[in-house]
């Protein structure tokens, strides 16, 4: 569903759902993932995500797959590695929504806190974590590709 004219307004529970990713929604990841980000992950990564056991989950409204977020998890700490709203559907909480949830598969194992990286020049991801309750605890240098050169990244941390 591209029609940009498709609004989230006031989400409800019952307007969106989650699952589990499998490989057969690779194809609808990657349309979302090449369309969000200058450098995407490729197939292959999400499929190593998937075979070696991540936490691999996906937003759908209305059947469709419009998010997904992938976390690690062991000894007692859990690191969002991805997260990511379709670009016409951001600034509506679904990215809040999956951040949560996944927030909450790692609760329900036990984990204490989670860490995740991002762009300094990403205000609206940073905005969304810091709502959650991630603080700044360090910067990688260099950490992400960029046009010209390479970004640095924050790390961000939230205690469960």
């Amino acid at each position: 569903m591209e029609n940009p004219e498709y609004m989230y307004k006031e989400l409800n529970a019952g307007e969106f759902s989650f699952r589990s990713m499998t490989e057969k929604d690779l194809p609808a990841i990657m349309a979302i993932e090449r369309r969000s980000y200058e450098f995407p992950w490729s197939e292959a990564i999400f499929k190593d995500c998937l075979r070696v056991g991540y936490l691999c989950e996906v937003i759908e409204c209305d059947g469709e797959i419009v998010g997904y977020g992938v976390m690690t998890m062991g000894a007692g700490e859990a690191h969002v590695v991805n997260l990511c709203i379709k670009p016409e559907l951001r600034q509506r909480g679904l990215g809040g929504h999956m951040l949560a949830h996944i927030m909450n598969q790692a609760r329900c194992e036990g984990v204490g806190h989670i860490l995740l990286e991002v762009r300094p020049s990403n205000q609206a991801a940073i905005k969304l974590y810091t709502n959650l309750g991630f603080n700044e605890i360090g910067v990688r240098k260099g950490y992400y590709p960029a046009r010209y050169g390479r970004e640095d990244a924050l790390i961000l941390a939230c205690a469960l």
